[in-house]
C-alpha cells in the first residue's frame, strides 16, 4: 500500500517507490510514503489562498463549534484506528494517549471558544486611556496571521502530535500543512482521511505529507508559523532554515529534553509517596516503550535511599509484560521500529562511559505472543550513575526510549543543581509530602523546567502524571527543551494571531471591536435594554438613570441587613488618621443601589438572569448626602451554545431556551460627575427566535 498526500484538495501518491515503513510488532512491510514530485510551493499558496480567507470569514465561536464537530465525528472510528495504532508498537492504554488524548484536546480547545467573542477578532488584554478628557485611548487586538501553519510532527504520537497543534491553529483561524514523521505515518494518514471525508473543515485548512517534507521550508513567509517535535539537533537545523531567518518566521520548538524526578527527603518506604514515586517511575519507562518526549531520563533520589529505591524500581519493572499489543496481558509494547530500537542501544552504549545496567539488557528481552528479533521489542533499562556532579553524559545522552538513570543527592540545593544540568526540560516532577520541600524545589528548579508536578498522597489519584502535557497549560521548556509553547489554553491560540496596537478615539474603536469602550458615546436604545432580546440588543446601547440621594439611615440598614459593621460604615466612628472623612457607604451597598436604577423590573422581559459580576472596583468615597445615578452601557454580546441534553432525565429548565450573554458597563457617577465606582455585569438574554 502507498501511502497518499492530502494536497490542494486531493489525495496524491509521491512518485517512486518511496520509504518503507514496517509493522514495529512483526517486522512486515505495511506500506511505503512518498513526496517525490510534489510542488511544496504550490501546496503553501492552497493553504494561504484557500484555506487561510475561508478559515478568517469564520469567527471563535463557529470555529470552536467546528472543532467539537470535528471531535465528535473521530470518535466514532475509534475501533478502525485504533486497529492502525497497534501496528506502531503501542498497547491500548498507549493508544489511548495518542487517539483518544488527541480527539480531548480538539474538544478541550473547542470550549475555549467561550472565551472570546463571536467576532473573526478579538481584543487583547485591556484598553488604556491616553488623555485628561478622554477622547484617545488605545487597545491591542489579534487578527489570524495570513498565513499557514507548518508542523513537522515526531515519531511517538502520530495523532495526539497533529491533533494539539491543528485544534489551536484552527481555532485562531490559520490552516494547517502536517508533515509526521513517515516511521509512523501511516496511522495519521489514517486520522487525516476520516477527518477530510466528513466535511467539516473547509477546503484547505488541513493539508498532509507523509514523507520527507522536501523543501518546504524553503518557501515559508513571515505570515507563517513554523512547529517542530523531535530531536533538539534536528530542531536546530530546521530553525537554522536560511528563509525562516530572512523572513523571521516564527519557529516553535518542542524538543526532546532529559526530563527527571525528585523523591523528596522526607519519603520513606512506610509512606504512600514511597509507592506514587516507584509506580510513577515505571510507568515513565514503560508506557508508550519509554518514547515519550516527557518520559523521565533522571531520577535523583536521597543518597542514603538510593539502594531500597532503585530495588523497589526493578521489582516494579520486573512485572511489565512485554509482546504483542493485542495481548491483553502486555503492558509494554514494541518500540516505533528497528532503526529506532538501534538508535536506543546506541545512546544506551553512550550512557555506559560512566553508567552501569542495574536492571534489564541489551542483549535480549523475554515477550509474549511475538517475535523479540523481527519485533522492535526492548528491555527496559535502568542505569545507576553514582557521581551525577562529575558524569557529563548522563547530562547531555538521551536514550529516547524505557531507559532512566538513578542518581543520589546529598542535599535539596543538591537535587535542584542536579535537575538544571539537563540544560532545560519540558517537566520535572518531585515526590514529596512536605510543603516546604515542595516549594524550595519548586522556586529554585523552575528557571530549567517548562512545567513541574508536585505529587503526594493527596492528589495522585487524580493526576495526570508526570508525562501528560494538558490542553490548558502550556507544553515546552526552555533551552535544550527548545525554548517554545505549544498549547496553553489562550496563550497558545495567541501563537497564530498578530497582535496590533490600535489608537483612536473611544466612539471609533467601539465602533471598529464591536466591544463598547469606556467614554464612547452611547446609543440612544429606543426603549429599556432589558426589553430587548439579545437580537435587538446593539452595542453602545445606553441608558442614564434617575438619580438617588444616600443618606445615613440608609448605610445603617444596609449594614445592619448584611451584618457588615466595618469601621468606617458606622457614624460615630472617630476618623481621625484613617482615609475618610465620615461615614462611607458600603460598596456593595452602592452596587445594589445601581441594580436598583438600572434594572427594568417590573414585567416578565427577555432577561432570564444575571449571570455575575466582572471587574467591579470602587473608586471613590460615597458619603452621607451624595447623589448617585447610573450610566447603564451595553458592552459584548456573546453566544451560549444551548446544551446538548442526550437523556430526557438530564433536561433541566431552561434547556430549550436559545440565549446568548450580554455583557453591560455600569457606571456610579455622583454628583460631581465623577465615577465613584466601575462593574461589568453579566446576563443571559433570551433570543427572540425562540
Amino acid at each position: 500500500m502507498k501511502l497518499e498526500n492530502y494536497i490542494t484538495g486531493n489525495w496524491i501518491a509521491g512518485d517512486g517507490e518511496g520509504q518503507l515503513l514496517f509493522n514495529a510488532v512483526t517486522g512486515e512491510a505495511v506500506a511505503s510514503a512518498s513526496t517525490k514530485g510534489l510542488d511544496f510551493k504550490k501546496i503553501l499558496q492552497h493553504g494561504r489562498e484557500v484555506g487561510n480567507p475561508a478559515l478568517r470569514k469564520m469567527t471563535f465561536h463557529e470555529r470552536g463549534n467546528m472543532l467539537k464537530a470535528l471531535a465528535i465525528h473521530l470518535r466514532k472510528h475509534l475501533p478502525e484506528l485504533y486497529a492502525v495504532s497497534y501496528k506502531t508498537g503501542a498497547t491500548k492504554a498507549d493508544s489511548w494517549v495518542d487517539i483518544e488524548g488527541g480527539i480531548g484536546n480538539l474538544f478541550a480547545n473547542a470550549s475555549l471558544r467561550r472565551k472570546f467573542p463571536n467576532e473573526v477578532f478579538c481584543v487583547d488584554g485591556d484598553s488604556h486611556n491616553l488623555s485628561k478628557n478622554n477622547t484617545f485611548m488605545g487597545t491591542h487586538i489579534l487578527v489570524p496571521k495570513d498565513g499557514v501553519a507548518v508542523h513537522i510532527n515526531a515519531f511517538n504520537f502520530p495523532v495526539w502530535g497533529m491533533l494539539e497543534k491543528i485544534a489551536v491553529n484552527l481555532l485562531a483561524g490559520m490552516p494547517a500543512i502536517v508533515k509526521p514523521a513517515t516511521i509512523t505515518s501511516y496511522l495519521t494518514e489514517a486520522v487525516v482521511k476520516k477527518i477530510i471525508a466528513s466535511g467539516i473543515l473547509p477546503e484547505g485548512s488541513l493539508q498532509l505529507i507523509c514523507g520527507s517534507a522536501g523543501d518546504l521550508l524553503d518557501h515559508v513567509t513571515s505570515q507563517d508559523v513554523v512547529t517542530f517535535t523531535g530531536s533538539a539537533s534536528t530542531g536546530l537545523m530546521l530553525k537554522s532554515n536560511q528563509q525562516i531567518l530572512k523572513e523571521n518566521v516564527p519557529f516553535n520548538m518542542e524538543a526532546d529534553s532529559l526530563n527527571c524526578i525528585v523523591l523528596g527527603n522526607d519519603v520513606t518506604p512506610d509512606k504512600p509517596e514511597w509507592d506514587i514515586f516507584i509506580k510513577e517511575v515505571r510507568k515513565e519507562m514503560t508506557l508508550k516503550a519509554g518514547q515519550r518526549c516527557t518520559g523521565i531520563r533522571r531520577i535523583f533520589v536521597p543518597q542514603n535511599k538510593m539502594e531500597d529505591v532503585w530495588k523497589a524500581i526493578a521489582a516494579s519493572l520486573s512485572q511489565t509484560v512485554i509482546g504483542n499489543p493485542l495481548n491483553e496481558k502486555v503492558r509494554m509494547g514494541s518500540l516505533a521500529g528497528q532503526s529506532q530500537r538501534n538508535e536506543v542501544k546506541e545512546q544506551v552504549q553512550k550512557l555506559l562511559a560512566s553508567s552501569q545496567i542495574i536492571y534489564g539488557s541489551l542483549d535480549g528481552v523475554d515477550v509474549v505472543d511475538a517475535d523479540s528479533n523481527t519485533g522492535a521489542f526492548m528491555s527496559p533499562i535502568l542505569l545507576m550513575n553514582e557521581n551525577p556532579f562529575q558524569a557529563k553524559e548522563v547530562h547531555e545522552v538521551e536514550a529516547f526510549g524505557p531507559v532512566s538513570t538513578i542518581m543520589p543527592y546529598k542535599s535539596m540545593d543538591e537535587a535542584i543543581t542536579l535537575s538544571k544540568l539537563g540544560k532545560g526540560s519540558l517537566c520535572s516532577t518531585i515526590v514529596t509530602a512536605d510543603h516546604k520541600t515542595a516549594r524550595q524545589y519548586v522556586i529554585g528548579a523552575a528557571t530549567h523546567h517548562g512545567r513541574i508536578l508536585v505529587l503526594n498522597n493527596e492528589c495522585a489519584k487524580e493526576s495526570t502524571g508526570h508525562g501528560s502535557p494538558l490542553p490548558l497549560l502550556v507544553h515546552g521548556g526552555p533551552g535544550r527543551a527548545g525554548g517554545g509553547e505549544e498549547m496553553g489554553g489562550l496563550r497558545g491560540v495567541k501563537h497564530y494571531l498578530q497582535r496590533t496596537a490600535l489608537q483612536g478615539s473611544p466612539t471609533t474603536i467601539t465602533a471598529i471591536t464591536n466591544v463598547y469602550q469606556q467614554y464612547a458615546a452611547g446609543k440612544d436604545p429606543g426603549k429599556h435594554p432589558f426589553r430587548k432580546y439579545f437580537e435587538e440588543l446593539q452595542i453602545g446601547d445606553q441608558i442614564v438613570t434617575e438619580k438617588r440621594v444616600i443618606s445615613s439611615e440608609d448605610i445603617d440598614r444596609f449594614a445592619d441587613l448584611s451584618g457588615d459593621h466595618f469601621y468606617a460604615h458606622i457614624k460615630s466612628t472617630d476618623f481621625t488618621g484613617t482615609m475618610f472623612e465620615q461615614q462611607v457607604a458600603h460598596g456593595y451597598f452602592i452596587m445594589s443601589i445601581a441594580a436598583g436604577l438600572f434594572v427594568d423590573s417590573y414585567e416578565k422581559n427577555p432577561v432570564l438572569l444575571n449571570y455575575g459580576i466582572d471587574e467591579l472596583r470602587f473608586t471613590k468615597p460615597v458619603y452621607p448626602g451624595a447623589e448617585i445615578h447610573i450610566r447603564f452601557t451595553c458592552k459584548e454580546k456573546l453566544p451560549n451554545d444551548k446544551r446538548v441534553v442526550e437523556k430526557p432525565e438530564d433536561f433541566k429548565r431552561g434547556d430549550d431556551i436559545d440565549k446568548g450573554i450580554v455583557k453591560w458597563l455600569v457606571e456610579m457617577i455622583d454628583e460631581t460627575n465623577e465615577i465613584t465606582g466601575v462593574a461589568t455585569i453579566l446576563t443571559m438574554v433570551e433570543k427572540q427566535s425562540q
